[in-house]
């Protein structure tokens, strides 16, 4: 395992520190099972006709590192690099697939100034990492200039609606003026360059991410609206 830890910017305008709550929720093995693990089968089920494997894998927002073993389980890359931008929730990931026996890279630095070279980077990964950044279209840039040409990026993100829950409110801290709808997010992505087309999205509507917790459901047995400002958007994205 070898670890890269560049230095990075202090300006707490880049992007807001979690909570300790959030912090330790990322931990958690709801966090690893029901949020990530979740997510990626759901991504893995939008890109049929994808290779079985991918050269460079990266995270971007890799936290505590939780993603790093099923990234590499699932796309056997040759090169498996973290990306995050607090060097304490890197130190925790290197432990983490040391903890696997997995080799991998990490990288301090900002979503917005990703410190890699264009054209470097096969699959991207992008988990619920868009709505703690204030500069949303720089990172979304970085994205697109890091991806090699036929590159992919999986993203899946929580939205405005979501964000701006009393409960999230309460246990997390985010930017909240930069939050974005569901079909903010597919623009954003789509003007950046990408292509996405619509087979390649998905809403996912899981219990977590229900401002009531999916208690409603659950506890009285009232289902929730058909009709619904949607609170999860899951996407992949190939670099033309």
């Amino acid at each position: 395992m070898s670890a890269s830890l560049e230095g990075i910017q202090s300006s707490g305008e880049v992007h807001v520190e979690e909570t300790a709550f959030g912090k330790w929720f990322l931990r958690t093995e709801t966090w690893t099972v029901h949020v990530l693990e979740r997510a990626l089968k759901d991504l893995q089920r939008l890109m049929p006709g994808s290779p079985a494997s991918f050269g460079v894998v990266a995270d971007v927002g890799c936290g505590f590192g939780r993603s790093l073993p099923k990234l590499h389980q699932r796309f056997a890359p040759q090169r498996l690099i973290g990306m995050d931008i607090d060097p304490e929730m890197l130190q925790h990931a290197a432990k983490e697939v040391a903890a696997h026996d997995i080799k991998a890279e990490f990288i301090c630095c900002s979503s917005s100034n990703i410190k890699l070279e264009d054209n470097s980077v096969d699959l991207l990964f992008c988990h619920q990492t868009f709505h703690h950044l204030v500069d949303q279209e720089n990172a979304i840039r970085e994205f697109f200039r890091v991806l090699k040409p036929g590159g992919v990026l999986l993203f899946a993100e929580s939205t405005r609606r979501y964000i701006h829950s009393w409960i999230i409110r309460l246990l997390f801290r985010h930017p909240m003026d930069v939050q974005k709808t569901a079909p903010e997010y597919l623009a954003m992505v789509r003007n950046a360059g990408f292509s996405v087309p619509d087979s390649a999205v998905s809403y996912p509507f899981l219990w977590w991410s229900r401002e009531d917790l999916g208690l409603m459901e659950r506890v009285l047995r009232i289902n929730p609206p058909a009709e619904r400002e949607e609170t999860l958007i899951n996407l992949v994205a190939v670099k033309p």
